[in-house]
């Protein structure tokens, strides 16, 4: 007998995923051509994956060479579920003007009041860029919704 993949989410579950899942995973080229992986804080928006980081990351110097980028999304746990897509990304400089916008993203994960506090805290020590990244292909994986994978889990 030959496993092969799980069985994908509907395109429900996937924009529910998108919006409920705490944590990525963006995955870019170093110069060298081997692959830099970082856990960042994301929000789904007008349907891209959308983040910030400092102006000089890694994540944003490979992205700025070269726009190609995989982000897989998942829900860990026995029955794991997530996507992985893959898209170009996009920088765009932040400014204090766009306070509002990063406070957005990160009420995601606090409350507004500290949200805001973090936001500003942010602007002070360095100078950040959004990345946007434009879902080319998804691909998405549900371990609840396999029969084979559920029997080899009970022993």
């Amino acid at each position: 007998m030959t496993y092969t993949q799980a069985p994908p989410l509907t395109d429900e579950e996937i924009k529910a995923l998108l919006k409920e899942a705490p944590i990525a995973r963006i995955c870019s080229f170093n110069q060298d051509g081997t692959i830099h992986a970082a856990p960042v804080w994301f929000k789904y928006e007008n349907g891209c994956i959308v983040l910030t980081t400092p102006r000089a990351s890694r994540k944003a110097r490979n992205i700025k060479r070269n726009s190609n980028v995989t982000v897989l999304i998942d829900i860990e746990g026995p029955s794991t579920k997530g996507v992985i897509i893959y898209g170009k990304a996009e920088l765009e400089n932040l400014e204090i003007d766009d306070l509002p916008w990063t406070t957005s993203l990160l009420e995601k994960y606090m409350p507004n009041e500290q949200a805001k506090a973090l936001a500003q805290g942010l602007y002070k020590i360095y100078k950040s860029v959004k990345i946007s990244i434009k879902p080319e292909h998804i691909a998405s994986f549900d371990y609840t919704k396999d029969d084979t994978y559920r029997a080899a889990c009970k022993g």
